[in-house]
C-alpha cells in the first residue's frame, strides 16, 4: 500500500543517516498516515490521511 496522503499529497522523503564515523547509509522519512472515515460527495469512506491534514481540518470526519 502506498504511503501517500489522499488529501495533500505528502509521501515518503529520503536522505542519509550518518554514523558517528560518517559512514552514510540511505533512510526514509514516513508521513504519519491514519486510517479516518470521511466525507467524500455525501458517503463515508475510509481513507489514509496524514495527522497535518487532520489537524487543519482539511477533511470532514464521518460520524
Amino acid at each position: 500500500m502506498a504511503q501517500v496522503c489522499k488529501i495533500c499529497g505528502k509521501g515518503p522523503q529520503t536522505g542519509n543517516n550518518v554514523s558517528h564515523s560518517h559512514k552514510k547509509s540511505r533512510r526514509r522519512w514516513l508521513p504519519n498516515l491514519q486510517r479516518v472515515r470521511v466525507m467524500i460527495d455525501g458517503t463515508p469512506m475510509r481513507i489514509r490521511v496524514c495527522t497535518t491534514c487532520i489537524k487543519s481540518d482539511r477533511i470532514v470526519k464521518a460520524a
